[in-house]
C-alpha cells in the first residue's frame, strides 16, 4: 500500500524559513518526479516545485524562485521542501505527490501525479 506522509508544517513569521518533508512508503519512488503542490483557501491546487527521478533536474514555479528549494533522499524514499523568505501569500496546504513520469517537465501539473500526500498547513503571519 502507498503511502505518502507530509510534515513540518506550522506557524511562522513573514520572512521566516519552514522545511517541509514527504515520506513514501510501499514502494520505491526513485524512477519518478515528485512534487509540491499547494492550495490556499478558495483558490485551485497550484504547482510549487518538481525534482526529477535522480535528483538531478528540478523545476519551480515563478512564484518561489529564488526562495524555495526542493531536494531528495532516494535512500530515505523522502522529498524536502525548504522554504525561506516567506510571504503572507504563501499560506496553504502543501501537498506532496509522485509522478508517473521520470522527468520534471512532464510533472507541472496534477493531473501527472498519481499519489498524494495528505497535506500539511503553513501559514504565514504578517
Amino acid at each position: 500500500q502507498v503511502q505518502l506522509v507530509d510534515s513540518g508544517g506550522g506557524l511562522v513569521q513573514t520572512g521566516g524559513s519552514l522545511r517541509l518533508s514527504c515520506a513514501a512508503s510501499g514502494r520505491t519512488f526513485s524512477g519518478y518526479a515528485m512534487g509540491w503542490f499547494r492550495q490556499a483557501p478558495g483558490k485551485e491546487r497550484e504547482f510549487v516545485a518538481a525534482i526529477s527521478g535522480s535528483g538531478g533536474i528540478v523545476i519551480y514555479a515563478d512564484f518561489v524562485k529564488g526562495r524555495f528549494t526542493i531536494s531528495r533522499d532516494n535512500a530515505k524514499n523522502t522529498v524536502y521542501l525548504q522554504m525561506s523568505n516567506l510571504k503572507a501569500e504563501d499560506t496553504a496546504i502543501y501537498y506532496c505527490a509522485v509522478s508517473r513520469y521520470t522527468y520534471v517537465s512532464q510533472s507541472t501539473t496534477a493531473a501527472a501525479y498519481d499519489y498524494w500526500g495528505q497535506g500539511t498547513q503553513v501559514t504565514v503571519s504578517a
